[in-house]
């Protein structure tokens, strides 16, 4: 009987310290957590990178319906998990721009291994007024540590209602991934949902043509036959798509603010660009890496 007094003493004794040691571990977390809540409501603008998330078996579970919906659920994932890392140092000099990445999630490519993958990329823009074409080039870059990215593909900023979108539309935007193509940044480029008549005229206007043009199979069951002939006679190669005309709308952003946020002011912020991009092991056609970089900035009304 006494033997057994001292074990449920001992035992107690072991469950309170195991209880104080849990609740100091969730202590330390929840300090993190909310300094980072704290620096993302002082934050103006904030850049999202997901990592690599073919290998994130939260998605692979839950088979997003759509590009708009995974992308909102990378957004938020990638949040949340910043929130539970963030260095406390940072609360004494909150920064304008906060760099939202799991350093751990991110697969560079190493040398040995460049010339085996095609690094390609899609760049949805959503600003006219800005296009952070350059700037998201070079964080792509910069992340997965090469010279250049193979192929870009270009998303223009979305039309107000009832405007079609023309070659003076398309002209700065092109003429910004030309300087990048020219500085060795980018290797090729190519446009998203382009009729034969505005591809043509984009090619026959511009100094570096355009390799490749999506069409969005929702739009059209069948390639339009001049579109076809017209990109066989100038070596275009014609690619399908299922992507919405704007990747992540303002509100999906914002819903996905305030849920790993929990942020009152989430509807001060806009998107402003997205970079998706692949990494393809050339020989077996296989994606090797797949992410998202966000840009977003937030507007006070």
């Amino acid at each position: 009987a006494g033997t057994g007094v001292r074990v449920r003493r001992g035992c107690g004794s072991w469950a309170r310290g195991c209880r104080r040691r849990v609740s100091g571990v969730m202590s330390a977390h929840s300090v993190q957590t909310e300094g980072g809540k704290q620096l993302f409501a002082q934050a103006s603008a904030v850049s999202i990178h997901t990592g690599n998330i073919v290998n994130w078996s939260r998605l692979k579970k839950k088979c997003p319906t759509s590009p708009s919906e995974e992308l909102q659920d990378c957004i938020r994932e990638t949040l949340e998990k910043w929130c539970t890392q963030v260095n406390p140092e940072l609360l004494k000099d909150p920064p304008a721009t906060l760099e939202c990445t799991i350093t751990q999630d991110v697969d560079s490519i190493s040398p040995e291994e460049r010339e085996e993958v095609k690094v390609s990329a899609k760049l949805f823009l959503n600003d006219p007024g800005s296009s952070g074409i350059k700037d998201a080039v070079e964080k792509a870059c910069s992340a997965l540590e090469v010279s250049q990215l193979d192929s870009v593909i270009l998303a223009p900023p979305p039309l107000a209602d009832g405007a079609s979108l023309s070659l003076a539309h398309l002209q700065p935007y092109w003429e910004e991934l030309e300087t990048l193509v020219r500085s060795q940044s980018i290797v090729a480029i190519g446009t998203s949902d382009l009729d034969k008549v505005l591809l043509e005229q984009l090619y026959q206007w511009a100094q570096v043509k355009p390799s490749s043009n999506q069409v969005n199979l929702a739009s059209c069951c069948v390639m339009p036959p001049e579109l076809t002939a017209f990109a066989k006679e100038y070596d275009i190669q014609l690619l399908t798509h299922s992507d919405p005309k704007e990747l992540i709308p303002m509100l999906s952003f914002q819903e996905a603010v305030v849920a790993s946020m929990q942020d009152n002011l989430a509807y001060e912020w806009i998107t402003k660009w997205v970079l998706r991009y692949s990494v393809i092991v050339k020989s077996r056609g296989i994606i090797k890496s797949k992410g998202y970089f966000v840009y977003a900035k937030r507007i006070h009304y």
